[in-house]
């Protein structure tokens, strides 16, 4: 058996004493400088093959797939007690993005005790690996860690939070090592870099608690009933199924221009109980003010003008006098 071992060690620096035994024979302008060279760079890659631990690659492969399936099936059981418990939702994701950082570390680490011989020369050759990747190939990933890192001390937004970031609306669904994904109101997943945090602004509509602010905008003609137009709007937002009753309920209005006309714009300000609701309290809301609006004669904006008759009448008077 040792000596099938030494045989086994010594073949890859017999191939490599072959190869260049072949390329100084065939080729004379080979110094023999450079055939040193060669032959130093085929012992640097039978030491790093010696620092391999096979076995335990085989093992690290095992422990990535059950790290695997332990996130997917904990994934699923936040997501079947989040539907089951609302009120806990936010907290049950919160605490499934802090256990998947520790299963990602965890299976690190074990990776690459059981995959490397841990000597002087390993951690040498992996300091100088990590040096030269944060500087060129790897900044953006390491980058994006840090980042994430500082997105779960410094907290901008929160799993489940309703967020507005570089065009994207929707909420956040997960908040990883590299990235963050953003599931938005079309049901598309979009992924962000989290380096992308630390130099965009991000807005938060909820901010971690369930219920969030609506704002819902109507317009109507300057010459319509605006006290009776808001007292419409107000009366629809509170007897919604959707409204969250402990916060106030503001209707402000103002005249805007809207293309070419003057409108009197009557702006509601209120809060959905959850997030979720978003857009079923807006057409909630929308459906019962223009219903009412119609009944009671509540007209939108339109071009005013002077009738005939009028014009007559002020033509003759400037006649008279």
């Amino acid at each position: 058996m040792m000596i099938k071992n030494n045989q086994r060690a010594g073949r890859p620096a017999f191939y490599t004493l072959l190869l260049t035994v072949l390329l100084c024979a065939f080729y004379s302008p080979f110094s023999l400088a450079q055939a040193e060279l060669i032959s130093d760079g085929g012992e640097a890659i039978t030491q790093f093959a010696e620092l391999i631990r096979w076995s335990g690659v085989i093992t690290s492969f095992f422990i990535i797939i059950i790290a695997w399936f332990l996130l997917r099936l904990v994934h699923q059981f936040v997501a079947r007690i989040s539907s089951q418990f609302v009120q806990r939702r936010l907290m049950l994701q919160k605490v499934e993005t802090i256990f998947q950082f520790f299963v990602y570390i965890a299976t690190a680490l074990a990776v690459f005790n059981l995959s490397l011989r841990v000597d002087d020369r390993v951690l040498a050759l992996i300091g100088g690996t990590l040096a030269v990747s944060v500087g060129f190939a790897m900044k953006d990933l390491v980058a994006s860690f840090i980042a994430g890192i500082m997105i779960m001390l410094d907290r901008p937004f929160q799993v489940g939070d309703r967020v507005t970031f570089d065009g994207q609306y929707g909420d956040i669904i997960s908040i990883g090592l590299r990235s963050v994904r953003m599931n938005t109101l079309n049901d598309d997943i979009v992924t962000i870099p989290n380096n992308k945090f630390l130099s965009e602004s991000t807005v938060s509509g909820n901010f971690g608690d369930l219920m969030m602010h609506v704002g819902i905008d109507f317009h109507i003609g300057l010459d319509q009933d605006v006290e009776l137009a808001e007292t419409i709007i107000h009366e629809a937002a509170a007897s919604s199924r959707y409204i969250y009753n402990p916060k106030p309920i503001t209707v402000i209005v103002s005249q805007q221009v809207l293309g070419s006309y003057l409108t009197v714009t009557l702006r509601l300000k209120a809060y959905v109980l959850d997030t979720r609701y978003e857009k079923k309290f807006e057409t909630d809301i929308n459906l019962r003010v223009l219903r009412e609006f119609q009944r009671l004669g509540v007209k939108p904006p339109a071009v005013l003008h002077r009738s005939l008759d009028e014009i007559a009448l002020q033509g003759g008077q400037s006649d008279e006098s």
